[in-house]
């Protein structure tokens, strides 16, 4: 609830003022907490890599079209091997503020860093 507000918020300050491009591909960044491990990993839209228990999945990477640098935001999609009743995360990530809308583990964190063409 808290992620959508945020979203609306973001959507309304910039209504007219910035229109939103969609990316081809985005950047996440994986840590493995226990081993101290951790990767970039790059992604098409609709593409998935597996780090560790985890099967990362961009379904959709957005971006500020003024400024391609600033606040990307990311829908995925995360699968724990370990956990059989579905994704362990599904939505909106932001880049600007990754706690906003983390993945929930104890031994992984996920989040994105930006959106690429």
């Amino acid at each position: 609830m808290l992620l959508m507000a945020a979203l609306l918020a973001v959507s309304a300050g910039s209504a007219g003022a910035a229109s939103v491009s969609s990316a081809t591909g985005g950047m996440v960044r994986w840590l493995d907490k226990v081993s101290g491990e951790t990767r970039d990993i790059p992604l098409r839209r609709g593409e998935t890599k597996t780090e560790g228990r985890l099967s990362i999945t961009l379904d959709e990477c957005r971006f500020p079209s003024a400024d391609p640098a600033s606040n990307a935001y990311a829908h995925l999609t995360i699968v724990d091997s370990l956990q059989t009743s579905g994704p362990v995360f599904a939505g909106w990530m932001i880049a600007d503020s990754p706690a906003l809308s983390a993945l929930e583990s104890s031994r992984y964190d996920v989040w994105i860093l930006r959106c690429t063409n």
